[in-house]
């Protein structure tokens, strides 16, 4: 495919928005396969696991290959994958067997990294904004051919490879797309414009800092002034947003699981969350519609099917 083609699954979001669902693998393998397969069933267009092996422990790659083996129709993705974590061959290569395993539905998502104290634990230095992604630019650089097929050799200042190629290559045509996820003006959004078939925003410092209506449509305006810049339409990168959704049929209900939460975590989604009834998932939604979005991905807790419901029956139909 050359700058001017669109993935198809980017391309889709001319014709209808749809949603995705990510989750966290911190429950027994029954409670997630299950969660999984009500995600597959109930319509959703992706399922999504972050990249995090020490603040949830699982190693992200061993559950989207166990998804990818009891759903059906679902995307699988890691949102996302943490580039200084893993070889970018060996990146490519899990997400290609992720893609092999579900019979071509795999999406790979990346990022820079926003945990200081994961990275230690893993002994792995952390490194100030501009050399991360200087690293991811080079990790796509690496990846971006992988997945189309091609042979790779690289040798940059922080990551290379000689003569890397995925043999077997993904099954899905005419390759697995890549999603870059965050809003940074200079770099992170030039990446998307390059390398990437979607981008992902949302109102908080580790997903791009889209905190209003008009710091996403600002942010979707840099994006296609990037576009043009490397000779692709501005369709050829679909618009993502990220919420955290906790729903009931009562609004006590729903706001009874926001109290749930570690305060940690409540703390980490900053704005992210929406918490209450249909309507007031909806009104979050259709905000970021107006905003220019066309693919809306939902935090959702592992086990919260109702949450899952509200979305599928009442929300999805109201804007899909």
């Amino acid at each position: 495919m050359n700058a001017t083609d669109v993935h198809p699954w980017t391309a889709e979001a001319a014709d209808r928005v749809r949603f995705g669902i990510e989750t966290a693998p911190f429950v027994p393998w029954p409670v997630l396969r299950a969660f999984g397969q009500a995600v597959d069933d109930l319509g959703f267009d992706s399922l999504w696991l972050p990249d995090h092996p020490m603040a949830i422990g699982s190693a992200t790659w061993t559950h989207l290959a166990a998804l990818a083996a009891v759903t059906q129709r679902v995307r699988l993705g890691p949102l996302v994958a943490c580039v200084p974590y893993a070889n970018p061959a060996i990146t490519a290569r899990a997400i290609a067997d992720v893609d092999a395993i579900s019979g071509g539905r795999a999406v790979l998502g990346l990022g820079s990294g926003d945990m200081p104290w994961e990275f230690a634990q893993l002994g792995i230095a952390w490194h100030p904004a501009r050399e991360r992604q200087a690293t991811l630019e080079e990790a796509l650089q690496i990846i971006h051919p992988l997945l189309r097929g091609e042979t790779v050799t690289a040798a940059g200042e922080r990551l290379r490879v000689a003569g890397a190629a995925l043999m077997p290559p993904p099954v899905q045509q005419p390759y697995i797309p890549i999603l870059v996820a965050g809003g940074g003006e200079q770099t992170t959004l030039r990446f998307a414009a390059r390398y990437a078939d979607a981008s992902n925003l949302g109102a908080v410092s580790w997903a791009g800092g889209a905190f209003t209506p008009d710091d996403a449509q600002r942010k979707q305006a840099v994006l296609d002034a990037r576009c043009t810049e490397e000779g692709r339409p501005p369709t050829a990168v679909m618009r993502s947003g990220l919420l955290a959704a906790f729903l009931a049929d009562d609004g006590a209900a729903a706001q009874a699981k926001f109290a749930g939460l570690p305060p940690e975590l409540a703390a980490f989604f900053e704005q992210l969350p929406v918490v209450g009834t249909a309507q007031e998932g909806l009104s979050r939604v259709q905000a970021m519609l107006a905003a220019g979005m066309r693919y809306v991905i939902f935090i959702v807790m592992p086990g919260d099917e109702e949450t899952l419901r509200i979305l599928a029956e009442q929300i999805l139909p109201a804007v899909a």
